[in-house]
């Protein structure tokens, strides 16, 4: 179950609109929760949803089933992999997250600060 049940940060039972709305409310970068992927694909089973200069990021968690590993957004060249969520977070915690808006296609960074939880 990649080891995000027993977490502060998960929100097993909320869908994207509640994780954002939670988010907002929370109105302070580097707030964050990991919640279920809408899609219900077990290549992409879990989301990153982070708020950062007022802006909610929902970023694909997917699991490479190849090495039993779970990558941040679409897949790169030499990207992170990690053995479990919880150390996708952990990492994030300590070393900055960068996050890409494809809108007006900037980047920003924040490390992951606050957990939101869903009530």
């Amino acid at each position: 179950d990649a080891g995000v049940h027993s977490k502060a940060w998960y929100a097993a039972t909320c869908d994207r609109r509640m994780a954002e709305d939670a988010l907002y409310r929370s109105n302070r970068d580097g707030s964050f929760l990991i919640r279920k992927s809408s899609g219900q694909d077990s290549r992409q089973p879990y989301t990153l949803v982070v708020f950062y200069n007022r802006r909610v990021y929902n970023i694909p968690i997917r699991f490479i089933e190849s090495t039993r590993q779970y990558a941040l957004g679409r897949e790169k060249s030499g990207e992170e992999r990690f053995d479990s969520v919880a150390e996708i977070v952990e990492n994030h915690q300590r070393t900055s997250l960068v996050l890409i808006d494809s809108q007006n296609n900037t980047k920003d960074s924040t490390k992951l600060k606050h957990v939101v939880r869903v009530s």
